[in-house]
């Protein structure tokens, strides 16, 4: 799997911008605010249409700009792809994949996958809930286009339930339709437990076995999957898994009426985190927290592997200016394989890094300094 070329218009700070890229190590140097993450997000978003930055198509858009373009090729299952995106302020996305419009965004991830690491991820076990389940749920819809399906289901499902337990107390009518959205939820929902925990469990494997590598044996880390506490084993089939989310519903029927907010279902699930048997969130140092979130993104960047017989494209924003040297050495022996986008004021040193490094001034790809 491999970007080949990118052309971007009106994205961001980019008026216009044509890259080709190597197959194998991309470095990209800038002062800071010059476009460098810009340019990362918009390969990020030729995998899934969605930014890690942005809550809607119109931030992306440059600022005197009324539309924006992204047009790509890339190499993937031995085959040439060609990728256009188009953004307009007003109007629907269009997304074409060899010149024939896809049904979903969901197409793009069956081309391209990517694991993207930006420094806030260093924050991911010390972060909120919100923070990991954005984490897995960005891995598994990349993996998954139907636990996509079911997540863009329930989360729609979720805004007309939290309406109606905000406003049933001056409509009370809107009662009389809870029970089909409990029931639709529960139905969703149970799919998003299935993918999530079938993941965890892959992902705690894989990422127990990097953390001990880079510990040098010493350190254990520990992934649980904390959801609906009416499901003892969310590993089961999705049948039970929505009786169990069911009975969960039924208990808190009345307590979500009078906090007026719905309690039950798994917007509310965590990605538990222990090293040798203590919670990270709580007891585990700043260096140990940092190479748990390393590991957590390596491993999900080798689940793609495995999964796919693929390697996903990797992009590391600002990230190795944020580790010491032993980290950095760590990351950078371990992502042997597949091609990377690396961003940075300078350039890492050559022995530490070698592939084709690209310099952006002001949204404009400029001659390397002499």
């Amino acid at each position: 799997m491999k970007l080949e070329r990118l052309e971007l218009e009106g994205w961001r700070n980019y008026d216009r911008l044509s890259v080709d890229f190597h197959p194998q190590r991309n470095v990209i140097c800038g002062e800071n605010a010059q476009g460098k993450t810009n340019l990362l997000e918009a390969i990020a978003f030729l995998s899934t249409a969605r930014s890690h930055r942005a809550r809607g198509d119109k931030e992306l858009i440059g600022f005197t700009r009324q539309e924006a373009r992204l047009t790509a090729r890339a190499e993937s299952r031995e085959r040439t792809f060609q990728i256009e995106i188009q953004l307009k302020r007003g109007q629907r996305r269009r997304i074409e994949i060899n010149h024939v419009k896809a049904k979903n965004a969901g197409e793009l991830s069956q081309v391209l996958r990517t694991v993207l690491f930006c420094p806030e991820d260093l924050s991911l076990i010390k972060a909120g809930a919100a923070q990991r389940r954005a984490f897995l749920d960005h891995a598994i819809c990349q993996l998954r286009p139907r636990y996509a399906q079911a997540l863009n289901q329930y989360q729609r499902l979720l805004e007309h339930k939290t309406r109606i337990l905000r406003d049933w107390e001056k409509n009370p009518g809107l009662l009389s339709v809870l029970e089909e959205f409990n029931e639709a939820m529960a139905r969703s929902g149970a799919l998003v437990v299935h993918y999530r925990a079938h993941f965890i469990q892959k992902l705690a494997e894989s990422a127990a076995a990097i953390q001990e590598e880079f510990s040098g044996g010493r350190e254990h880390l520990n992934l649980t999957y904390q959801t609906v506490s009416t499901i003892p084993d969310p590993l089961k089939p999705t049948t039970q898994l929505y009786e169990q989310i069911r009975e969960h519903q039924d208990k808190h029927a009345r307590a979500e009426l009078e906090a007026r907010t719905c309690l039950s279902g798994p917007h509310k699930d965590d990605l538990f985190t222990e090293i040798d048997g203590q919670s990270a969130r709580q007891y585990a140092s700043q260096g140990q927290t940092r190479t748990a979130a390393l590991s957590l993104k390596l491993a999900e960047r080798e689940i793609f592997q495995r999964d796919t017989q693929q390697w996903p494209l990797l992009l590391l924003d600002d990230v190795l200016s944020e580790l010491d040297a032993p980290r950095r050495a760590f990351v950078l022996d371990r992502i042997q394989g597949g091609q990377v986008f690396i961003t940075g004021c300078e350039p890492p040193p050559e022995r530490e890094y070698k592939g084709k490094t690209l310099h952006i001034k002001k949204g404009t790809l400029i001659p390397p300094p002499k």
